[in-house]
């Protein structure tokens, strides 16, 4: 009569044995298929890396960078000093720094101001401008110059019509091959860049802060300087650097729009490779350009990590 409780007991404890190892062969099998989705995650990249990135990416990068340092009696720095001591290549470095500034600088401005009044004060249509400003950066930038051509020049519909209704001898435009077409064809394309970015940083504000501050007697210029811009300046300065970034690499609107007064870095690799036919000297442009972009990029994605 005495033994049915010890026989419950040690059933008891063979249970919770059984179901410890139970427990405990469960976390292996966890910990197993853990590991072989982290060996297969492994396996994936690189594949990737040695079929996609490997071949497309990082040996043009490596045959490029050793294009550019390749000497006649091995690795040589010669063609960086060519490059950059000769008067031509300072000139082109700042027409390059001129169009970047400009337009970089005209497209952030822009794009900030119309961002802040499409959040703060829209108006009849706000919602569609800002659509239509999201479909406007899957557009080529080339687009935008021809269009500019169409619209503004000697044979364009607006610059036919004023040569018309005012009886003048010659088209009234003729700004658009040379810097001045170039910076408003870059800041048309390249404002709705920084744009995007910027309605998404006033979409974190707390309206209620914006609200306290102009009930305690606040302006409208201090509340944007005192509460908007220390909230939202990473997602802004994170536009503004991406405006930078995409304008320097910009190649279609120069293309399209440039002149033979007007060659910017791009433009000077394009012409050293395919009509120079020196390589080397294209190589070296190129890879200072490639460290002036991955600069900016990794300001945009310093910003854009603080942001988050």
């Amino acid at each position: 009569m005495h033994k049915a409780p010890a026989q419950e007991m040690h059933s008891l404890g063979a249970t919770g044995a059984h179901a410890a190892a139970h427990a405990i062969s469960l976390s292996a099998e966890v910990v197993a298929r853990k590991r072989r989705r982290a060996l297969l995650t492994n396996l994936n990249l690189a594949a990737i890396l040695v079929v996609v990135l490997g071949p497309l990416i990082i040996y043009p990068l490596l045959r490029l960078v050793w294009l550019s340092v390749d000497g006649a009696h091995g690795l040589s720095l010669q063609t960086y000093q060519t490059f950059f001591s000769n008067p031509e290549t300072r000139g082109v470095l700042g027409t390059t720094l001129m169009i970047l500034g400009a337009s970089a600088g005209a497209a952030s401005i822009l794009g900030v101001t119309l961002a802040a009044l499409l959040f703060f004060k829209p108006f009849p249509g706000a919602r569609l401008l800002t659509r239509f400003l999201e479909l406007f950066v899957a557009f080529p930038s080339f687009l935008v110059a021809f269009t500019l051509i169409f619209l503004y020049g000697s044979q364009g519909s607006i610059g036919i019509a004023l040569q018309q209704l005012f009886g003048l001898e010659a088209p009234p435009f003729n700004f658009l091959f040379g810097p001045g077409g170039v910076i408003l064809a870059e800041v048309i394309f390249y404002t709705p860049f920084v744009v995007r970015p910027t309605l998404a940083s006033f979409a974190t504000l707390d309206m209620r802060l914006l609200e306290a501050a102009r009930s305690l007697g606040a302006g409208l210029p201090m509340v944007a300087l005192r509460v908007v811009l220390p909230i939202a300046w990473p997602g802004i300065a994170a536009g503004v650097i991406l405006c930078f970034l995409m304008t320097l690499n910009e190649f279609g609107i120069l293309l399209v729009l440039g002149s033979a007064h007007l060659v910017t870095l791009p433009v000077a690799i394009y012409a050293s490779a395919t009509v120079d036919l020196d390589l080397p000297t294209a190589a070296a442009g190129a890879v200072v350009m490639l460290c002036m972009s991955l600069a900016l990029y990794a300001v945009y994605r310093r910003l854009n990590r603080r942001r988050g």
